[in-house]
């Protein structure tokens, strides 16, 4: 949705998470997108800490030899960031047009944002015109910035690896155009949108038909894995395996459920805490359904916890619920168990240079 560097040919979705890089490149046609290449490749750990590149060499590797394998020709690509080196809000300002405002946003973003004004990028979307509590026009604003050393670090990752990123968005916006190409937004539906990835969790709520609140958590699959490890006294290798899988050979199933229930009520408390903070600022009484994706969506109990706790529906999203699927190129069953990993690489598919 944001900082898009020029116009130019058509481009590809590349998501970088801190566990796992996934690849999506869509065609659109009239009746809608089909997909054309899908990889994910599983970074070892520590090569990207909560989202900081600790070893660029290694992990530009391993894009190149997933471009490699999916034979992905494109340069042009999108890319997206989170985490605390992202600030999303919304705000209010006087009417004014989109020139003045493209003048005047620096200086109005400042006290806004919590790091020094010459180290982020900004970039905004105006929502909409309200009139204000004195009666004068009041516009309400999508204000983003990007600290530059974030946005430095990926631009140069995906540069050594041979590409071109000519879109730099937001993961939680990300998610959101994956949403509205797959299931369509109703103008009166509120949707919590969770994306739950290894080491950030995104919350972007709908309403209206625009993003209303968004808040990015520093928990995710990660966490499980962390967990278990400690609590069952497990290596990495065999307490990611027991996350994964039902019965897990050697390891107590009861005492693993309980691990994986305790780290759910962690996660469903988080977003719990979100939700309750939109009704409060936003005096909407009701979120409507919550959709869940990322790689961590599936963690065992976590869906039926969150509705619970909720009260309201809460589903899996499928990245891929309107896009075409050629069953001679792909495995329709190997996509559809991927594909809660790959709604940000989908959203950023979707994206075309000079979108705003």
């Amino acid at each position: 949705m944001f900082f898009p560097f020029s116009k130019a040919n058509p481009l590809f979705g590349l998501d970088i998470g801190s566990s796992a890089i996934k690849v999506v490149q869509l065609k659109e046609k009239k009746t809608g997108y089909y997909l054309e290449k899908f990889g994910i490749k599983t970074l070892a750990p520590e090569m990207i800490v909560d989202g900081t590149v600790m070893d660029a060499s290694s992990v530009g590797g391993i894009i190149k030899e997933l471009l490699a394998e999916q034979k992905i020709k494109l340069k042009d690509v999108a890319i997206s960031i989170s985490g605390h080196s992202v600030i999303v809000k919304k705000i209010s300002l006087p009417a004014m047009t989109e020139d003045e405002l493209e003048e005047s946003i620096k200086w109005e973003a400042e006290q806004y944002i919590p790091f020094d004004i010459n180290d982020v990028n900004i970039d905004f979307h105006i929502l909409g015109t309200v009139e204000g509590q004195d009666g004068q026009p009041q516009m309400n604003v999508l204000l983003v910035a990007a600290k530059k050393d974030k946005l430095n670090e990926y631009i140069s990752l995906v540069a050594d690896a041979g590409l071109t990123p000519r879109v730099v968005d937001v993961d939680a916006f990300a998610i959101e155009n994956m949403y509205g190409v797959n299931y369509g937004v109703r103008e009166s539906e509120v949707v919590a949108l969770v994306n739950i990835g290894a080491s950030v969790m995104n919350i972007n709520i709908l309403k209206n038909t625009m993003s209303s609140f968004t808040r990015d958590i520093s928990i995710g699959g990660n966490r499980y894995t962390e967990t278990i490890q400690k609590e069952l006294n497990l290596s990495y290798q065999d307490a990611e395996q027991a996350k994964r899988l039902e019965n897990p050979e050697g390891v107590n199933p009861e005492a693993l459920s309980a691990v994986m229930n305790a780290v759910n009520t962690e996660v469903a408390g988080e977003v719990t805490r979100s939700v309750d903070y939109f009704k409060t600022a936003s005096a909407q009484e009701n979120i409507d359904k919550v959709v869940l994706c990322g790689g961590a969506a599936r963690s065992r109990g976590l869906v039926t916890l969150l509705g619970e706790r909720l009260g309201v529906p809460v589903e899996l999203a499928n990245p891929f619920n309107q896009i075409d699927i050629d069953k001679k190129t792909f495995s329709v069953e190997e996509v559809q168990e991927l594909a809660p990993q790959a709604a940000v690489g989908v959203g950023l598919a979707i994206r075309k240079m000079g979108d705003r």
